[in-house]
This record gives structure tokens, sequence and C-alpha cells, in this order.
């Protein structure tokens, strides 16, 4: 399945929900809720929702820019529509709505259609990056070339008829966990997917600095009582922090700041869930996947 989000993310994950899918299957879970607490370009979510896989997904993001976004969509999806149908893909456009961007620290439509905007012509899809083609547009690749406004409008479409079973929260992690996904933390399974712990700063407004991965760990493993499944980057400081679970690698490809293949781990609430290499093969899954000793 195409991802099915409207967003480019840095260090999206859409290309693990069929994995997910099969986490969610050796649950035993039916008609569950799915939980994202660092939704960002919500990938999986939307490919497991529409799919049927799940009942209900819960997107939170802190980030105003992209809560506004997912909330647009729910709740005010032609008058975005609107904004991609009329709305120019030029340079003089960009700093237009680099500005609004800049300038947004609550809802509106305005950020919303923004922080698609940018997302869609910026490199890679780093919010605070440049524009594809550079200010003069002299490159190899033009400001709508990630910009395909018929595709966009049919993804939000396809989205927003599912909003009755769309739950989106602008809530930090740690107040989010503790009192907002008690709601539904009965037949649900949560995915988080922090900011980096390496590259972090450079990717997203809002990373995480040691202390903050630190209180996330302490959280999840003390306080989220429904499956669970994190990824992370390769990096000694998360394999320490995880020392007591069972640790899995895997390779990913990525298209922001690292274009080659980059090293990720897993870690499983419950480790016996996840999925054998007989269910990859035959879901024609192609991962490595393997335990860190």
């Amino acid at each position: 399945m195409r991802n099915p989000s409207p967003l480019r993310y840095p260090g999206g994950k859409s290309r693990l929900a069929d994995f997910i899918r099969l986490n969610i299957k050796n649950l035993n879970l039916t008609n569950c809720t799915y939980v994202e607490p660092f939704a960002g370009g919500a990938g999986v979510a939307l490919s497991l929702l529409l799919d049927n896989t799940v009942e209900n997904i819960v997107i939170n993001d802190y980030d105003k820019a992209i809560y506004s976004f997912w909330r647009a969509i729910k709740k005010e999806p032609n008058s975005l529509i609107d904004l991609i149908q009329k709305t120019p893909v030029t340079i003089q456009e960009w700093h237009r709505q680099k500005e609004i961007f800049s300038s947004g620290h609550c809802y509106s439509l305005e950020l919303a259609f923004a922080t698609l905007f940018l997302n869609r012509t910026n490199r890679s899809g780093i919010l605070t990056a440049g524009p594809i083609g550079g200010y003069s547009q002299e490159g190899n690749w033009k400001l709508d070339a990630r910009f395909n406004k018929e595709a966009l409008i049919e993804k939000i479409r396809i989205i927003a008829q599912q909003k009755d079973r769309i739950h989106i929260y602008n809530r930090d992690i740690i107040n989010f966990l503790r009192n907002f996904y008690p709601r539904f933390s009965t037949n649900s399974f949560c995915y988080f997917d922090p900011p980096y712990f390496n590259k972090g700063q450079k990717l997203y407004k809002n990373f995480f600095t040691p202390r903050d991965h630190q209180k996330i760990h302490d959280v999840i493993t003390r306080e989220v009582y429904s499956p669970w499944l994190i990824t992370y980057d390769d990096v000694p400081e998360i394999l320490q922090l995880y020392e007591d679970h069972k640790i899995y690698r895997f390779d990913l490809t990525y298209s922001a700041a690292n274009k080659g293949i980059a090293s990720e781990i897993m870690i499983f609430s419950d480790p016996s869930s996840c999925p054998s290499d007989k269910q990859l093969q035959d879901n024609g899954i192609k991962m490595n996947l393997r335990t860190e000793e």
C-alpha cells in the first residue's frame, strides 16, 4: 500500500506498516485502537486505519504546525483543499508561506496549509530546510516536484472520510501518556517513534535532550500497560537506556539527511509478538531483522 499520508516526514516509518500489522495480529488484537504519541506524518496509523486493521487511531504531535495540519483535515478539509487548488507553487509563494509558518503559534487553517506547503516544497520535507531547487530555482528539481495537487487532494479526501475514527491531540509526550492515553488503553496498541537521539535537532523543531529520552523510557516502561513497540536510531546511549529489554536491529532507507541505509533498533513490550522470519517472508516483507546480542 502506498503511503496514505499527504506529508513527507524525516525518518518517517510508513514502510513499517506491514510489519506492525503482523505485530498487532500476533498480539491477537482485533478492533483495537492504534495510538501514536509521536505522529509526524502518521503513515503507519493511516495505513492501518484505511485497511481496517484497527478500528480507531489516536495521533498526537507536540509540534503545533503538524497538529494544525491533521486538525484541519478532520475539521475543515474542504477549506484546506480549496487552498491547495488555488495557491500557486512559486518561490514568491514559498516566502509567504514561510512567514505564515514562522509566526504561527496556535491552530489556524493558514498554519495548516503553510505546513503542508513547506513540507511538500522543502528539501526532504524538513520544515526548517530551504526550498527544492534553491532560492533561485536553478536546481535540477523545481519547487513543485513534490507538490502533486491532485494526489494530495485525493489523500486528504480519503482521510477526511474517516474523521470519526481519528482522534487528534497536541500535547507533550509525558502529558499525553499520563492524561490522555489512559482513555484509550483498553484494547490498544502503542507505537512510539521518538525524535532521533542523534541529528534530532537538525530534523525536528521539537527535539529531545538525553534527559528527555530518559523520561520517555521511564514513562513507557512503567506506565504504559497496553502492548507497545518503540523504534529508535541505533546509538550506544539508547542501547544502554533499554539494556533490560530485548533489542532488535533493522535496516531502513531514508530520504532525509541520510541517503543510505540506516540501522535502527526496535524494542517490544512483548518480544514474542515480533513477526518471525517466516511470517515476514510469507507476507513479502523484505526486512533484515536481527537480535541485538
